[in-house]
């Protein structure tokens, strides 16, 4: 195997912002997770049926975004920094257009779909109550997720900390003045947590613009300036994005199926997998930074003309990744208990838990080599092939899902998470590693 030239400094320097800036949302889901599970399991279980439901919408911006990045990155390598801003001007465009259609969705259909979606009537009516407040933040979100991709694509990954840690303040002290109505503001319960989470998204969309207009030089990177609309820039943009956008959406989409399944097992399990899953998201942080590292990393070298580096530095990304998050799943597999009493005052609930825990600390080391070499594939440019692979692995999985439900333990059903980190990591690795991508023009 060939050297790289991609040293472990520059993988972490890349690497820990974004760690840091995977934690906007996450801070979210555990900042409301923790609050809620002090008002009860309805309220608990109801945010992360909603937020889950909210979350499925924002991954087509998301997808988008990476698409976004794979373009950014490439042009950076080429050292075409021009056309950088005119590809960021263009998924501007894109994703107002992108918010607005996906409000209007949230605003009009989710009372319906979501009766469809949960048997229990409390958890129904608590859902709601969140997607009242919540659903507004759509337009917001998808203009931080395209900040996100620049700032990945150029590898100044840094303002993306700022951001977070913005967001996560915003977002606790509203959480705590208005789930609870401290500082003469109403106590809102779940409301106030989903109105809290609206503001953090604001601040960041507010900093966004800000620290770029004042940060980014301009004329460099032609920012901040009327471009002609292309439209065969926007249709190649769309031609890497789409398969990304419809690849989230299938991960996503499989995801939220995930916790459909199990609500229909009852409120307890429901209950359980809430604090399971804001577990695992703050566990698997370090899994989606090396991937959007490896996807940044991939599609730059490519740019600078040095693909036959990219197997020698993938492995040096999941080196690194995998003893991050083996060192996060040990000390989770030590204190599982202390871990999830932060979320919940229930022992019983966080005693039934614990289980389900040591399974996605396992999920977490394998998902740490699983997701670098699956995003590498989008990285190479052929996000169509990404989103065959994934929609693959996914009908499987929500098959898999399904048999557990139904004949088996809450810990089970998470097993899943085991078999989609594993499987979808062996097809990708033997992707990168035989298939002809090299020649891949974007």
């Amino acid at each position: 195997m060939m050297k790289t030239s991609i040293t472990n400094r520059e993988i972490w320097r890349i690497a820990y912002p974004i760690m840091l800036g995977n934690l906007a949302q996450t801070i979210i889901t555990f900042t409301d997770t923790a609050f809620l599970g002090h008002l009860g399991t309805i309220e608990l279980s109801a945010s992360m049926m909603a937020g889950l439901f909210y979350f499925v919408f924002t991954t087509l911006a998301m997808g988008f975004a990476i698409g976004i990045q794979i373009f950014i990155a490439r042009r950076f390598g080429e050292g075409d920094f021009k056309k950088i801003g005119v590809v960021f001007e263009h998924g501007a465009l894109f994703v107002l257009v992108l918010g607005v259609c996906l409000f209007c969705l949230l605003h009009f259909f989710s009372g319906g779909l979501m009766h469809i979606i949960i048997d229990s009537e409390k958890i129904y009516a608590a859902s709601m109550q969140y997607l009242k407040f919540r659903h507004f933040g759509i337009i917001f979100v998808v203009f931080n997720y395209l900040f996100r991709s620049f700032y990945v694509g150029i590898s100044n990954t840094k303002v993306i900390t700022y951001s977070t840690i913005l967001m996560a303040v915003v977002n606790i002290f509203f959480d705590w003045c208005l789930i609870f109505g401290h500082c003469n503001l109403p106590q809102m319960g779940i409301g106030g947590a989903a109105l809290a989470s609206l503001l953090a998204e604001i601040a960041a969309f507010c900093f966004f613009w800000i620290y770029t207009f004042i940060t980014v030089p301009h004329e460099e990177y032609g920012m901040f300036r009327w471009h002609k609309l292309q439209p065969q820039l926007m249709g190649n943009l769309l031609k890497v994005a789409f398969p990304c956008m419809m690849q989230k959406l299938f991960s996503f989409g499989a995801w939220f199926a995930f916790f459909i399944l199990i609500e229909k097992m009852g409120e307890t399990a429901i209950g359980v997998s809430s604090v399971v899953r804001s577990t695992y998201m703050i566990l698997i942080i370090p899994c989606f930074a090396f991937a959007a590292t490896a996807n940044t990393l991939t599609s730059r070298i490519i740019g600078e003309g040095k693909s036959d580096e990219v197997m020698a530095m993938l492995w040096k990304v999941v080196k690194n990744g995998a003893l991050c998050s083996l060192v996060l799943a040990v000390i989770t597999s030590i204190i599982p208990q202390l871990i999830l009493q932060i979320y919940t005052d229930d022992l019983a609930l966080a005693a039934a838990a614990v289980p389900s825990v040591y399974v996605i600390a396992v999920a977490t080391v394998l998902g740490a080599v699983g997701m670098v070499y699956f995003e590498a594939v989008s990285g190479t440019g052929n996000t169509s092939a990404a989103m065959a692979l994934e929609f693959g692995v996914l009908i499987v999985y929500v098959f898999y899902v399904y048999l557990m439900t139904k004949t088996s333990t809450i810990a089970a059903v998470w097993t899943a998470e085991c078999f989609y980190n594993t499987v979808m990591g062996l097809i990708a690795f033997f992707y990168i590693w035989k298939a002809d991508w090299r020649k891949k023009v974007i």
